[in-house]
This record gives C-alpha cells, sequence and structure tokens, in this order.
C-alpha cells in the first residue's frame, strides 16, 4: 500500500516538471531565427577536453582545425578559447552537471567542439548528477542533434536527425523512486519540439536535393507522444511537396538498417532523442563503429560540434589514450565548418576521412602500440585533406 503522503509527494515533484515544461515551451515558440554566421566580423570557437581520451583527441581535432583555418587566424576573425573544467572530477565537486563558470566560459563562444564526457550511473562512486551532454543541450538549446554516415561503396548516404532536448533523455534525471518496489520515469514530446526538428530535417532534404525523409516512432504502441510527434510531421510534411515521408516504427527500424536490400533508400531520418540514439550508434557501427562518427548539436544561438562515443576511461588507465581514435572527433570538425559556411574544407574532411578510414588505409589506428597514434592518423587525414588530389582520389574510390 502506498501511502498519502508518498502519493502527495509525487504530484507535488511531478507539478514542477510540468510548470518548468511550459515554460520551455513557451520559450521556444518565440525563438530568434538562426545566427548568420557569414556575417559576423569574429567569431569564437571553444575546445573541450571533457574526459578519459576526450583531451587527446580533441587535441588532434583542434590542430588539424588550426591548420585549416591559419589564414581566418591571422586575419583575427576566428580564435579559439580553451574550455577547461567540463571534467567529471570538478562535476562531482560542484554537484553540477555544468559548473556556473565552465558554462559561463562556453556561453562566450559561438560553436565549441567537445570531447566525450563520464556519466555517471546509479550505483558508481560519482554523484548522481545529471549528463554534461543533455545538460548542454537544454541550457544552450541545441534541439537538432544531426549525424551523418556515409559508405559510398555500399550506396549509403544517411543524415540523422534527432531531437534533443526532449523525451526521457531532457527529464531522465528527474525521475522518482516512489517506494522499495518501483521508479517513475518521465517522457515529454511537444509540439513545437516536434516541428522544429522535423521542419529541420525536411529543409536539409530540400537544401541538399534529397527526395525522401523517414519518420521514426513507436506511435502504434506510445500513442500520445510518438502519435504526436508522427502527426506533427505529417503537418510538416505538407509544406514539402517535392519530398516524400514515410513513417517506420523503431523496431523495424533497427531490422531494415541492416538489410542490405533495403537500407541505402534511406536518405534523411528524424526521431526523437532516445530512438535517436539507439540508431545513430547502429548506423555508425556500420560505417566502422562509434568512433568513425562525430556528430552536430545545433540551436538558433549556439552550436556544439562532437564524438558520439564514450570516454573510454579504461584506454587512460591503462596509459592508452594517445593510441585513441580521433575519426570521430575529426569528422565533428568538418561538420563544424560547413556549418560555419566553410563547405569546402568541411566536405574534403569527409573525403579524407573516408580515403583514409575506408579505402586507402595506409595507417591502422587499433587503440594500442599495434597502430599509430591519434596525433599520426590526424596528420596523415590533414595531408590528405590539402592534397591536390584529394577530389580525384575520392572520385576513384567511390567508383570502385
Amino acid at each position: 500500500m502506498i501511502k498519502k503522503e508518498t502519493i502527495s509527494n509525487a504530484k507535488e515533484h511531478f507539478g514542477k516538471i510540468l510548470q518548468q515544461q511550459a515554460n520551455r515551451i513557451e520559450r521556444i515558440k518565440n525563438e530568434s531565427d538562426f545566427i548568420a554566421y557569414k556575417s559576423l566580423d569574429e567569431l569564437t570557437i571553444g575546445i573541450i577536453g571533457g574526459d578519459g581520451i576526450g583531451p587527446a583527441i580533441t587535441q588532434v581535432g583542434y590542430q588539424v582545425l588550426k591548420n585549416l583555418l591559419h589564414e581566418e587566424i591571422s586575419s583575427g576573425r576566428i580564435k579559439f578559447k580553451i574550455i577547461e573544467g567540463l571534467t567529471i572530477e570538478n562535476r562531482a565537486k560542484h554537484l553540477q552537471a555544468i559548473p556556473d563558470a565552465v558554462l559561463e566560459q562556453i556561453k562566450q563562444c559561438h560553436v565549441t567542439l567537445k570531447g566525450p564526457t563520464t556519466t555517471p550511473e546509479k550505483g558508481d562512486s560519482w554523484p548522481n548528477i545529471e549528463s554534461a551532454n543533455v545538460a548542454l543541450r537544454k541550457s544552450l538549446d541545441l534541439f537538432a542533434n544531426v549525424r551523418p554516415v556515409r559508405i559510398p561503396s555500399e550506396k549509403i548516404d544517411w543524415t540523422f536527425f534527432r531531437e534533443n532536448t526532449e523525451d526521457l533523455y531532457a527529464l531522465g534525471s528527474q525521475g522518482i523512486d516512489i517506494n522499495d518496489d518501483f521508479s517513475i520515469d518521465f517522457r515529454l514530446i511537444s509540439s513545437p519540439g516536434s516541428r522544429r526538428i522535423i521542419k529541420a530535417a525536411f529543409e536539409h532534404a530540400k537544401r541538399t536535393n534529397k527526395t525522401r525523409v523517414t519518420v521514426v516512432t513507436k506511435a502504434n504502441i506510445v500513442k500520445s507522444g510518438d502519435g504526436r510527434f508522427l502527426q506533427v510531421a505529417e503537418t510538416v510534411a505538407k509544406n514539402y511537396p517535392g519530398i516524400t515521408m514515410d513513417g517506420w516504427y523503431i523496431d523495424i527500424m533497427t531490422a531494415k538498417l541492416l538489410d542490405k536490400s533495403r537500407r541505402s533508400d534511406f536518405q534523411v531520418l528524424v526521431m526523437p532523442n532516445l530512438y535517436g540514439d539507439i540508431l545513430t550508434d547502429e548506423a555508425a557501427e556500420i560505417q566502422g563503429g562509434v568512433g568513425t562518427a562525430g556528430s552536430a548539436n545545433i540551436g538558433t544561438k549556439y552550436a556544439m560540434f562532437e564524438a558520439i562515443h564514450g570516454s573510454a576511461p579504461r584506454m587512460v588507465k591503462e596509459k592508452r589514450d594517445q593510441y585513441a581514435d580521433p575519426s570521430s572527433v575529426l569528422k565533428a570538425a568538418g561538420l563544424m565548418l560547413s556549418h560555419l559556411g566553410y563547405t569546402d574544407l568541411g566536405t574534403k574532411v569527409d573525403m579524407a576521412l573516408e580515403i583514409c578510414g575506408q579505402y586507402e588505409r595506409k595507417f591502422e589506428i587499433t587503440g594500442r602500440d599495434t597502430g599509430v597514434t591519434g596525433k599520426e592518423y590526424g596528420d596523415y587525414v590533414l595531408e590528405t585533406i590539402v592534397a591536390k588530389d584529394i577530389e580525384d582520389k575520392w572520385n576513384a574510390y567511390v567508383d570502385i
């Protein structure tokens, strides 16, 4: 039997969450347009090392960016800001997902390149603080998580649009243990939050001449939240007559990404937060592992670009962090360049990563001393980017 006091406390807790989310949704309705980076005289790029192997691989990305943007740096248009303190130790010390002083530094940057951060699990030695990634996405309103996956030899060219600020992850740290027998977590899907991520997916499809947007839900079972997401998608799709919208359930979608006879049909995919996390990790594994994929977290005012994998503390403990694969953070750096308007450079980063990782493979990175270090691999990628024959080489490999 549940005590009346327990139910009353749960209601009060839930009421606070409802009010917080109602306020957030009103802010979404009144949000400004996307920042026009090309119109800015100065751009500040933040570099956040994070935890575990994060500092090692982020340093590789930082060096590549500095080389590619050396003219803009010399002219003073671009400057870099190294941001310390987004570590599990500092976050635990302050009992904050993002310590206030660190968040203030991040907000001084237009965009950031971020390494992986450690998220405490229930029962481990760290306090129960929220994921730094989730907190950053909410604090900066980075509502669109964009993750491209390309395997030209298999005719795979997917771009995933994962809603970033709602669903289970947004409220995951606010669940409650009702008693010793059960716990309740909270999930939120709003029409304004769904509309902006779905619109972003359709706009990307229109801009890149794609003809299909796939909406992934479990609306047959989760009828309210997922049903709302699907209904909003159907409404948005009416504004894009040249693009076909189709709906898939998350369970069969995970299977179809493995179906070699069907998977090359998919182009742009959009979905709520949790489903996006699942599908993009699966897609990255198909591409060659989560170490090969990066992601963009985009809002109207700020943007964050990051590796999608974890912090791998065991590699640091075993003193192998210098051998960590920097491909994911390099992919993120390429996404950043394109987002800032340096589309040609962003495209060349993508080409180089495919040449170096999927085709040419002059150097292998294994995570151990049986392969090259992350820095050596980064130098290999950079040499490929700036080579005069990169486009000829890439086209030759794609045609194989």
